[in-house]
């Protein structure tokens, strides 16, 4: 049984009025009341700035919230039966007598916390200005906190520490600090679930044929995986949506820009660290893996656990014809992985040298080029088993023509792989120039990059010129637009559609973003020939959005035709 007073009533409902006669009322959520009284007490409700108050003969105390929409009550008929009323968000505390502390109490008692912290403060000499956020601002974030936990069952609320650190926080009027809980809490989470699917695969994925690779063995060397890695790898292999991506991916901007990891000045607000948690819990802690990846899970485990029979072998080649280019490339990554391994057993090499071959057809060029390259790093490196197996699985499928490995497009490689790690990593801006010009040096006068390397090398340029959402390098932009200068017309045409690609779209939706697009732009709109190219130019041009946007709008993805040879 339950009953709501509106607002517009709360002066004139009386509880004989809304409950039946062979009740009497016990408790009001939030109160305290005396002994019952007599079925016919009556009980009124009137407004106060902070929630509602009940005045009557048994009743104490003051229902708080700062939007107090309902009331919950609990009834106890002749029977003693038990009934509840309906549950508001109004969650009040309880003071040092007894009573229920209003909202304003609460504020108080924050504002006075923080002016004892300031004395203490100015009484050492330390700065107290801008340290804590407004109390205005806390108690917002505080008062959504019931509503953003509520789906979260206990186990997992009894595990997140660091949720807890980032109420704790927030509390106290330090915001950015509680941004870097939020990070750890989501970094705890995903960190959790690539353990609870394979971690082999996970590392296979974000590491790929790197020198990191060798060094990722079990859990305690998750750490060595950043962020940006971390997040781009758990979606590769499906833990992540194409918006959860980005949604995560904005938060970890936010984390590195104006949370307590690095000096900032980015001010912060209650509903910004409420709506993130938000979505670190629906992203992540709530959503269970999708289907295809709960499948190919399923296959990795059969695949380590015993040799698969002629029917396991069917049902997986029907699972690769049904998967997304993009899934087909990271699973065969994994597969790579799982066969180059120096602790591979028997049963594992057998499994895979059979589907091998029945998912060879569904991997793109890309990555296809990507295997002849990771054998010719192990042939340069005196890795010889690591070199032996790859070129074992390269010539399962007739793939040799995928071993024309150039010197130079080694080292393109590895300059690619060094410079990209210098991007993410700290001081960018200064230290991108001296692997950029490596790069460069490599792509000779002419731009002549090895067809193996150059889809990379035209991406990983047109990314890095870009940005990363915060700036571009000084000290290496001028050679990224120099090499940029140097693309083909069909290098051109590869690059303008990166805005496809949901990483780079992530980063065009910063202003640093917006503009290096629009210099993009310019850069290759001389170089186009094909009609395609300069259709789908005239019309990226002429639309109205943000450059973030391209990559759903419908007319354009008419026009995202493969650019012309």
């Amino acid at each position: 049984m339950s009953y709501v007073i509106p607002p517009r009533q709360w002066a004139t409902a009386r509880l004989p009025d809304i409950t039946p006669p062979h009740l009497r009322v016990t408790s009001v959520v939030g109160m305290t009341l005396a002994p019952a009284g007599p079925t016919a007490e009556m009980y009124t409700f009137s407004p106060e700035p902070c929630g509602v108050r009940l005045a009557g003969k048994h009743a104490k105390g003051r229902v708080q919230g700062p939007d107090a929409s309902c009331l919950q009550m609990s009834f106890v008929g002749r029977q003693r039966i038990p009934y509840r009323g309906c549950v508001s968000e109004i969650v009040p505390t309880t003071g040092t007598n007894g009573t229920v502390a209003s909202a304003a109490d609460t504020l108080a008692d924050l504002q006075r916390f923080e002016t004892v912290v300031r004395n203490q403060l100015d009484a050492v000499g330390l700065p107290s200005d801008q340290v804590f956020v407004s109390v205005d601002q806390r108690a917002v974030m505080l008062s959504n906190m019931g509503s953003v936990l509520s789906t979260l069952q206990a186990d997992i609320l009894a595990r997140s520490h660091y949720i807890s650190k980032m109420i704790a926080a927030s509390a106290v009027g330090l915001f950015d600090a509680a941004l870097n809980y939020l990070w750890d809490e989501l970094v705890s989470e995903l960190r959790r679930r690539v353990i609870g699917f394979d971690l082999g695969y996970f590392y296979d994925t974000a590491a790929g044929g790197s020198d990191l690779r060798k060094n990722l063995k079990s859990e305690d060397d998750l750490h060595r995986i950043d962020d940006a890695s971390m997040l781009r790898a758990s979606h590769e292999i499906g833990m992540l949506t194409d918006v959860g991506y980005q949604r995560l991916d904005h938060i970890r901007y936010m984390r590195n820009h104006a949370s307590a990891a690095h000096p900032n000045q980015v001010t912060l607000t209650g509903l910004d660290l409420a709506n993130w948690l938000q979505i670190c819990i629906n992203e992540v802690i709530n959503t269970p893996p999708d289907t295809v990846t709960a499948t190919i899970g399923k296959l990795l485990a059969n695949v380590k656990k015993d040799r698969l029979d002629q029917s396991a072998i069917d049902q997986a080649a029907v699972f690769f014809d049904q998967l997304p280019a993009d899934r087909a490339d990271t699973l065969a990554s994994g597969f790579f992985g799982l066969y180059t391994a120096p602790d591979r057993t028997v049963i594992v090499a057998d499994n895979i040298r059979t589907l091998w071959p029945k998912l060879w057809p569904f991997i793109r060029e890309e990555t296809r080029s990507s295997y002849g390259l990771r054998h010719a790093r192990a042939s340069a490196n005196a890795e010889t088993d690591y070199a032996t197996a790859a070129r074992e699985l390269i010539e399962l499928v007739n793939g040799t023509a995928y071993l024309t490995p150039e010197i130079r497009a080694v080292e393109m490689d590895t300059a690619l792989e060094v410079l990209v790690s210098t991007h993410r990593g700290m001081n960018n801006f200064y230290n991108e120039g001296t692997p950029a010009r490596r790069v460069s040096e490599l792509a000779g006068p002419q731009g002549d990059v090895p067809s193996a390397i150059r889809d990379r090398y035209v991406r990983t340029i047109t990314e890095l010129y870009i940005g990363n959402g915060y700036g571009v390098s000084w000290n290496a932009e001028p050679t990224y637009l120099d090499m940029i200068q140097r693309f083909s017309s069909s290098d051109a045409g590869v690059a303008l559609r990166m805005f496809n690609d949901v990483a780079f779209s992530s980063i065009l939706a910063s202003s640093t973003g917006k503009k290096q697009w629009g210099l993009l732009l310019d850069a290759l709109d001389p170089k186009l020939t094909s009609t395609t190219d300069r259709n789908l130019m005239a019309v990226i041009r002429a639309f109205t959005g943000t450059p973030d946007q391209l990559r759903i709008d419908t007319a354009i993805k008419k026009l995202l035709a493969p650019p012309a040879a």
